[in-house]
This record gives C-alpha cells, sequence and structure tokens, in this order.
C-alpha cells in the first residue's frame, strides 16, 4: 500500500469530492459557500499554506488544540522516539512509566489538593469521567452546569450543553441535569442548597461567546459549593494551559478546584489525549477495592505516543514561555481592538484573558446601518458576524470563527506562539474589515445581502 504522503500525491485534489461522497457533505456545501473550500498543503506554527503558496494566520488553531502551533518539532521528535524504540504499549494488565511521568508533571502544575490524574481521549470523555466519578463520590445524583456552557457532544457531555442547537433532537439526556446563569451566585446558590448536587461543571470562561465573569464569582461559587458538599469542576478543556495568559484559567482568581478537566492542547495536535486532576478523596471513593480497579477506564487512553505527546507538550510551553507570550500578545491585541471601538459603530466590547478574545458587535446608532443591521438580525441572528469571518479569510487570509449560534461575537483563539508581525497582522485586518462594514453600499454589504437571502431560503426551504 502507498505511503501517506504517496496517497496524497497520487489523489490529490480530491479531498473535496470524497467528504462529499462519503463523510458529512453539508460540511461540504457549507465551506464552498462561505468561500473556505481551500486546499491546505503544509502547516507550521499559526500558519496554514494552500496549494497556490498563499500563507494564512490561523486564528481558530484547530478549536484550540494547536496552542503550540502546528507540527512542533519538539512533539514530532518525542513521537518519532517513542516509534523507534518498540516500547511496550496498552499492556492493560500493567502500569505504564510515561504516564506516570505525565501525571506526575500535571499534579505539579495543578492547584494545591489535586494530586490524582485520570486519562482518556478527548475533553468530551474528561466531562463523562467528571460526572462518573462526582456522583459516586458524592453519592448524589444531579450535575449543575450554566447556561451557554459548552463541555461536549458525547450523550452525557451534552446533557451539560447550555445550546439548544447541539441539544434539539438527540433527547432525552440524562436525568439530574439542571442549569443556572453564567455569573450568577444567588442562582447557584438556590440550585445547590437542597445539598442532592453531585458537582457544579463550568468553564472559567465559557467557550460560546467568550464570557467572562466578574472578579468574584468563581472564588465565591467554589465556597458556595464547599457549603453544601457539591464538587467543583473547573473545565478547563478550552482554557488551561496557558490560553488565557495563566496556566489555568482559574488561576486568575485564586481558586483551587475539586477536579480540573484538560484536553486539545495537552495533545500538541497530534494524538488525543484528554485528562482529569482530581482531588485523592474523589479518586479513591471511585477506585475503592481491588474488584472496582477497573470500574471506569479508556482503552486506548494511556498509550505512549499519547503521553509522550503530552510531556513534549508541557515541555513546550514552559521552554518558551508560552503562557507569559500568551498574556502579552492577548494585552496588545485586546487594547488595538478596543481602540477602534470609539471610530467604528459595529463594534461594541472586546473582552477576554490572555489569547482567548472576543470582539462583540451590536447594532449601530446611525439609521442607515441600523436597517441595514435590521435587515440580517431579522434573516437569521447572529449573520453579521460571517460579515467580518468571510472577508478576513477571503481578503486577509485570516482564519477565525463566530463564537456561538445566535450571537453576534467574532472569537480569536490563536497559537500561543504567535509573534508582534502577527499582531498587527489581525489588528490592521480587523480594522479595515469592520470599516468596509460602515460603507454602504459596498462590497460587504452585497457580501451580506446574499448570506441573508442563504438564510431565508434555507429557513422556507
Amino acid at each position: 500500500m502507498p505511503l501517506p504522503s504517496e496517497l496524497l500525491a497520487l489523489r490529490c485534489g480530491e479531498n473535496f469530492a470524497l467528504h462529499e461522497r462519503y463523510l458529512n457533505a453539508q460540511m461540504v456545501r457549507v465551506l464552498r459557500a462561505i468561500g473556505y473550500d481551500r486546499r491546505y498543503v503544509k502547516a507550521r506554527g499559526p500558519y496554514l499554506v494552500d496549494e497556490d503558496g498563499n500563507e494564512y494566520l490561523d486564528l481558530l488553531s484547530g478549536f484550540g488544540v494547536f496552542a503550540l502551533g502546528r507540527n512542533h518539532p519538539r512533539v514530532v521528535a518525542a513521537l518519532q522516539d517513542v516509534l523507534a524504540h518498540d516500547l511496550p504499549d496498552l499492556v492493560q494488565l500493567d502500569v505504564s512509566p510515561l504516564s506516570g511521568l505525565l501525571a506526575e508533571r500535571i499534579v505539579n502544575l495543578s492547584p494545591p489538593g489535586l494530586d490524582r490524574v485520570f486519562f482518556c481521549n478527548s475533553g468530551a470523555e474528561a466531562v463523562e469521567a467528571a460526572i462518573k466519578f462526582g456522583r459516586y463520590a458524592t453519592r448524589r445524583e444531579t450535575i449543575v452546569y450554566c447556561e451557554h456552557g459548552f463541555h461536549g457532544l458525547t450523550t452525557g457531555a451534552l446533557s451539560l450543553n447550555g445550546e439548544r442547537i447541539f441539544r434539539d433532537g438527540f433527547e432525552p439526556l440524562l436525568p439530574k441535569c439542571a442549569s443556572v446563569p453564567f455569573d450568577d451566585l444567588g442562582a447557584l446558590d438556590q440550585a445547590l442548597r437542597r445539598r442532592d448536587v453531585a458537582a457544579f461543571i463550568v468553564e472559567p470562561i465559557q467557550g460560546k461567546g467568550v464570557n467572562v465573569p466578574g472578579d468574584t464569582y468563581l472564588l465565591e461559587a467554589a465556597r458556595v459549593c464547599a457549603k453544601y458538599g457539591t464538587l467543583f469542576v473547573a473545565d478547563e478543556i478550552q482554557t488551561g494551559l496557558g490560553r488565557t495568559g495563566k496556566f489555568w484559567a482559574v488561576d486568575h482568581w485564586g481558586v483551587a478546584p475539586d477536579m480540573i478537566l484538560m484536553a486539545k492542547s495537552l495533545s500538541g495536535g497530534f494524538i488525543p489525549v484528554g485528562a482529569v486532576a482530581m482531588r485523592k478523596h474523589v479518586m479513591d471513593a471511585v477506585f475503592d477495592r481491588m474488584d472496582r480497579a477497573v470500574v471506569h477506564g479508556s482503552t486506548f487512553s494511556k498509550n505512549n505516543m499519547a503521553m509522550a505527546a503530552g510531556l513534549a507538550a508541557l515541555e513546550v510551553i514552559e521552554a518558551e514561555r508560552l503562557v507569559d507570550n500568551a498574556a502579552l500578545r492577548g494585552e496588545q491585541l485586546v487594547a488595538s481592538l478596543r481602540a477602534l471601538i470609539g471610530t467604528h459603530e459595529f463594534l461594541k466590547e472586546v473582552r477576554g484573558k490572555g489569547l482567548m478574545i472576543g470582539l462583540e458587535f451590536g447594532a449601530p446608532q446611525s439609521l442607515s446601518l441600523r436597517a441595514a443591521w435590521n435587515l440580517l438580525e431579522a434573516a437569521t441572528k447572529g449573520l453579521f458576524c460571517q460579515m467580518i469571518a468571510i472577508p478576513l479569510f477571503r481578503d486577509h487570509r485570516i482564519l477565525t470563527q463566530v463564537a456561538g449560534h445566535g450571537i453576534n461575537v467574532i472569537k480569536l483563539l490563536p497559537p500561543l506562539v504567535i509573534d508582534e508581525q502577527d499582531v498587527n497582522w489581525i489588528v490592521s485586518a480587523m480594522s479595515a474589515v469592520i470599516a468596509d462594514c460602515h460603507r454602504i453600499p459596498g462590497a460587504v454589504w452585497d457580501l451580506g445581502k446574499t448570506l441573508a437571502g442563504h438564510a431565508l431560503k434555507a429557513r422556507t426551504g
């Protein structure tokens, strides 16, 4: 059989046709409709390169996976080393040294009291583990989560999803799951006071919308959880490992959770790996007897490739001071983008921490601009942000995303390796695209009419 590189050369240009025939044809339709149907042939650091040699700045980062950038040589070397040494792997009736070493490293980097680690393959699996461990350790059933939260798409994780679009058609989901508003301490206290809640699972900064809590919310939420005997679980699958300018997002507020969930960038962008760091009493409650040593697990979770990737990723984050770089570049980006608010009516707020940034757009004051805005909102709420994201990609070769369904927030989630030149690229491009949105008539509003037409057709068809 040909090697992968030979197959790619042999079947060059067939990627969209293959997906249309054998995978998700609707995804192909979406990419073609918005002009994202590029064929990338190389990737390095924060950049993607297409078949014509055009370089793109990736502010999507595989939904946060590529914190180190793509194809980091240190992680590549670690994986090659594992493959070269014929190591025993997944013996199952054994314990592997690499998983022990990665667990040790994670514990040393975690808030005080988190001294046990469970490995899995993904963020969703980490959430599933937290649900099971929380229920078993407390002997309670209810799990509380926040409105507009996102914790994954497997059945248990989906039960904690605060967005209806992901849940519709897949219900009924897990029983005994209840939502509260994000950043509302009174609502959380009310939900926990019956003392029947096993765990409160919360993103320190919500990914859908880049919603940042008030200065006291998370610390007080942890105290409320402790008061009622509920485990406080920080979902740091996207916010962790330096993304927000601290190693863990909870470090901004001095919070020590009962569990921290991690995945995405722990993989270095290669081998899926997730983990749950937890307090010893939680782990000991679940695995409390020898006959319960295998009551929860995941077949591939501690494989040598995943563990080596995790160790290498943590080494790169420390050696290249990526947490500090995330804080520095994030401050530069937020300050420069906030400076645009006064001169651009549509831009209402720039928020976030480190390199997790949201730009929120809203109705302008000018009557002509407001009429155009209302037209888009009537077609589909949140459509305006596509008028930002599509020209950013088409005209400025910047890949980014809308921060959620039905909201007008653009999300920036760049690799933590971006430099000052990349920051200037982002600010210059964003300024130009937002300025274009204030020109009616114009090319951007021609795009807006096309998008509105597609949205209305989809709704009625």
